[in-house]
């Protein structure tokens, strides 16, 4: 099955490349679909930086500022390369980047494919996922992967490389990516059809080295440079590859650390004067906002182009890299060949800058005395960049029309929320007060007394995490993505505020009809912001109260002024869930794909007369602001409100900080506490001008206490 995948590969790039166009290099498609997110660009290669940030690999895409990418330097080259003007290179190489566009790499496909059609998702009216809309450009419902991003690029070697990205939605198989990496000898050197040379390639090698900011939200707690993953650590497992490359992964012993890999995460800066492994946010309660382990795992790698299976000596090198540290190859002039050598040096296996800039030990493991150590990973490099899961393959030799193929999954995962809440606020209560000594409860089930030592055994349970990811990815591979499959989606998802009630109502998943282990649907709720804890409140069968194909269900439980977010999930009722690939029992679709972003309210009709307008609470007050409106610590009610009216607020002394329009026919309007500056109030006075299309007024005057 895994040489039938890998054929099949082949076969669509080969019969598709005669159809292929000039795509613009910083041309992207997002995967939007579980709870890793990211997006692939077309010339092949990632650098996340967006001109703010940097974007990608959302881990856990649940939740705000999860991104964990850096960049992905990606290289290819050879030896003995006569290029179309008849000139010879000793070396010749490729830097894979958005600068070589047009030198050097020459984008030619990027689109994505989709299993099933992402469903609408509606509140009070408003489309949440038409923006969206761009990500799919094809449905194919023969697929087996739920998403397939494919971009093809012709490069001045004449080595076309196609990536074929998978990703899955099943909730055990949904925080990783398999990556098909083809590279053919196309002999096409540039963007139009004419194919400029016609000669082997001889000592093809190829490479990367990745950063992980691991993840954008921990970088601003951690600072000095984690942005950029300055502190970031390194290790590998699959030394010892060769010796249990036939051993099962069973669901008994699912983690095993003989897997071909490389993975990071955050370490120390000395910067910072207390334990920042895990990012604690030590401004606030103590959330660990840095549990993510980022990193990839070889799946195959073709001996040669004559014979597709598994060369269990790959890859070349598979360790650590200084993140900024490579040969410059400039724009691929005669004056580079010095630099072109020192590249295929680098690929072979050879640290570019000599040993203390890269290795394949397992760096974290050799250099620090404990897990407590404050060993600052960049002072050992010294390079600002910090540290790159560096994997280099190779030699192959390619005659003109012959192609190898390369599979890597590549995966974040750590501790859940939940855990990064409950162990970051009880350290920082133990931080706080030195003589709290524990007990500190640990993931083996024992105890300590070094506050230190609890959190991090927490934050390096992101070890084992990964290996699981890698595991999961390399059955599902093995298994020519054998995985239990989920029921799909709804076909629809629609929430309306409504005056005693939250209208809900959905169309039923595709799966209902067609698949014997349907089971019905289940919905969730969360108050106050959709990236929290979600309950479950209603759960119903296949076909219930279902005359029309259309379902409903009304939440009558909602309290006036709170803010309702959810998600509905079809689910099966997991008979087809026994296989040796994850845990048995019931599956359910993408929760991601139909959870609300925009707040639904129990909006109450408007009131009689002027006279019932009331601001809630009065006074405000910031020390009792969880107890207010859950989730929306910065929040007035305006009720009784007539259908429509001007609200305009005044300070103490008749300064107008706010004017808001009230249109929506309710009783209801909220405020953020925020002026039109866009300034968050400070305690005093304050008074509410309603004022209606009819010039009817009144004044209600509240109180802030900050």
């Amino acid at each position: 099955m895994i040489k039938t995948t890998i054929t099949s590969v082949i076969l669509l790039m080969v019969t598709s490349s005669q159809l292929l166009c000039q795509v613009d290099a910083a041309a992207k498609r997002y995967i939007r679909l579980g709870s890793l997110q990211s997006h692939f660009t077309a010339y092949g290669s990632e650098r996340a930086w967006n001109n703010t940030y940097y974007e990608g690999l959302i881990w856990p895409a649940q939740y705000p500022e999860q991104d964990n990418a850096v960049i992905k330097r990606y290289w290819i080259a050879c030896e003995d390369f006569d290029d179309p003007s008849g000139r010879n290179w000793e070396h010749y190489g490729v830097y894979v980047t958005a600068n070589t566009e047009g030198i050097g790499v020459f984008p030619m496909e990027l689109k994505q494919s989709t299993r099933f059609m992402p469903p609408s998702v509606y509140v009070d009216g408003n489309d949440l996922k038409a923006i969206f809309n761009s990500d799919i450009d094809t449905l194919n419902t023969d697929q087996i992967p739920d998403r397939i991003v494919t971009n093809v690029v012709n490069t001045s070697m004449g080595l076309t490389m196609t990536r074929t990205v998978y990703a899955f939605s099943q909730q055990y198989h949904d925080n990783y990516f398999i990556k098909f990496f083809t590279y053919t000898n196309t002999g096409n050197t540039d963007w139009d059809a004419e194919i400029e040379l016609d000669a082997p390639l001889n000592g093809v090698r190829i490479g990367w080295g990745t950063r992980y900011s691991l993840g954008r939200e921990a970088a601003y707690v951690i600072g000095d440079g984690q942005s950029w993953g300055k502190h970031s650590w390194v290790s590998r497992r699959g030394e010892d590859y060769a010796l249990h490359y036939t051993d099962p992964i069973t669901l008994d012993a699912p983690i095993v650390d003989w897997l071909r890999c490389g993975f990071s995460w955050a370490g120390q800066t000395s910067k910072n004067a207390y334990d920042n492994v895990g990012g604690p946010d030590i401004g606030k309660k103590g959330r660990l906002t840095s549990p993510h382990h980022a990193g990839s795992v070889v799946l195959h790698v073709d001996r040669n182009a004559a014979d597709a299976t598994d060369d269990i000596s790959q890859p070349t090198f598979l360790g650590w890299h200084a993140g900024d540290t490579y040969p410059n190859i400039g724009d691929l002039r005669p004056r580079d060949a010095i630099a072109m050598t020192q590249l295929y040096s680098m690929l072979s296996g050879n640290p570019h800058g000599g040993d203390g800039n890269g290795g394949t030990n397992r760096y974290w493991d050799d250099i620090v005395a404990s897990i407590t150590d404050p060993y600052d990973p960049w002072t050992y490099h010294n390079d600002g960049g910090g540290t790159n899961v560096m994997m280099t393959y190779g030699p192959f030799d390619l005659a003109p029309g012959e192609s190898v193929t390369i599979v890597e999954a590549e995966a974040v995962n750590g501790i859940d929320r939940q855990t990064c809440e409950w162990v970051g606020e009880r350290w920082k209560q133990a931080y706080d007060n030195p003589s709290d000594n524990g007990p500190f409860d640990l993931p083996d089930g024992g105890t300590t007394g070094d506050l230190n030592y609890f959190k991090n055994s927490w934050v390096l349970t992101g070890t084992d995490s990964i290996l699981l990811s890698f595991s999961r990815a390399k059955r599902n591979f093995d298994s020519g993505f054998g995985i239990p499959q989920p029921p799909q989606p709804p076909a629809s998802f629609t929430v309306e505020s409504g005056g005693d009630r939250i209208f809900l109502s959905w169309l039923p998943s595709p799966s209902e009809s067609n698949e014997a282990d349907f089971s019905g649907y289940r919905i969730f709720r969360a108050i106050g912001k959709p990236d929290t804890t979600y309950s479950e409140i209603f759960a119903c069968g296949a076909g219930t109260d279902n005359p029309e194909l259309v379902y409903h269900y009304d939440d009558t439980s909602p309290i006036r002024g709170q803010s309702y977010y959810y998600y509905i999930v079809a689910f099966n009722d997991g008979s087809n869930n026994n296989t040796q690939m994850n845990p048995h029992g019931e599956l359910h679709s993408a929760i991601l794909l139909t959870r609300t972003t925009q707040a639904a309210y129990l909006q109450r009709p408007p009131g009689e007369t002027l006279d019932a307008v009331r601001v809630v609470p009065n006074p405000y007050n910031i020390k009792n602001r969880q107890l207010q409106y859950i989730g929306e610590p910065n929040k007035l009610m305006f009720l009784d409100l007539p259908p429509y009216c001007t609200l305009r607020i005044f300070t103490e002394r008749g300064d107008l900080i706010n004017t808001i329009e009230h249109t929506d026919g309710s009783g209801d309007e909220a405020w953020d506490l925020v002026t039109e500056s866009n300034q968050i109030v400070v305690s005093g006075i304050y008074l509410l001008h309603v004022e209606t299309p009819e010039g009817e007024s009144t004044y209600e005057k509240f109180i802030v206490i900050r």
